[in-house]
């Protein structure tokens, strides 16, 4: 019998992940990763087979019975198989579903967390989640559809902490007029973060008003996070120099 390695592929940026993660590529027989994972970090995985099973542009390449089927059957072939997710496997992914596809098969796994970029792609930006005076607490909502996000946005106070929305990109106008309606004030400070980690990145401010009709190109399918609170004035003051110039810096000694 073999193993499966549930590992998290971190924001992109293939030094954030963990040693653990490039440890399980770098030994794998089989890996099935995700659309959104960059090939930078698929290829630290020199001797295994590589398969995507994620999806793009809302096309399923494969739905999630079968890559559950394609892990269970790479462990009981004898394999080292590495499911490759996006972030962190436990995070408004799947991941919790494949584990349990694993223990009711009988196959022997373990979770390996990554940095999700619900934390860093604000961080990157930034911006805190939280900052005393400001906000002392965030939630994290998928916005792929009103059904994900409404129970939750209506259980929260107003402007009572930050809000940070991952898959909502084609959901804003509605996030944002729901919002308002909730009584979040229509100024409220508002980003977003496009490809964060990425030679890519790139971040879009303004006001929860104007995240209905902004525009923002998103032509390359970059994946964004929104974040919507008061700490996101703070950027103005933290960020002096992007993460991509850093990066630039120390890659150019």
């Amino acid at each position: 019998m073999g193993f499966v390695s549930l590992v998290g592929a971190g924001p992109g940026d293939p030094e954030l992940l963990t040693v653990k993660a490039v440890d399980r590529l770098k030994t794998a027989d089989l890996v099935l990763y995700d659309a959104l994972v960059p090939i930078e970090i698929v290829e630290l995985a020199t001797h295994a087979q590589r398969f995507c099973v994620g999806k793009r542009s809302n096309k399923k390449i494969i739905n999630q019975e079968t890559i559950q089927r394609l892990m269970i059957r790479g462990a009981r072939l004898g394999r080292r198989v590495v499911r490759l997710k996006c972030g962190d496997p436990f995070v408004l992914g799947r991941g919790g579903e494949e584990a349990l596809a694993l223990k009711n098969a009988g196959v022997s796994f373990e979770i390996i967390p990554g940095l999700t970029s619900a934390i860093t792609a604000p961080s990157l930006a930034g911006i805190p989640l939280t900052h005393r005076g400001l906000a002392s607490g965030f939630v994290v909502v998928s916005g792929h559809s009103e059904a994900a996000f409404k129970p939750i946005l209506s259980s929260v106070a107003p402007n009572s902490l930050t809000l940070i929305v991952l898959m909502g990109m084609s959901t804003r106008e509605k996030i944002a007029s729901y919002l308002i309606n909730q009584g979040w004030q229509s100024t409220t400070c508002t980003a977003i973060v496009l490809a964060a980690s990425t030679r890519n990145m790139r971040t879009w401010n303004g006001q929860l008003q104007e995240l209905k009709t902004a525009v923002i190109d998103t032509t390359d399918g970059a994946p964004g996070t929104i974040i919507i609170g008061d700490v996101v004035g703070l950027r103005s003051l933290i960020a002096n120099v992007e993460y991509l110039e850093i990066n630039d810096a120390i890659s150019n000694g």
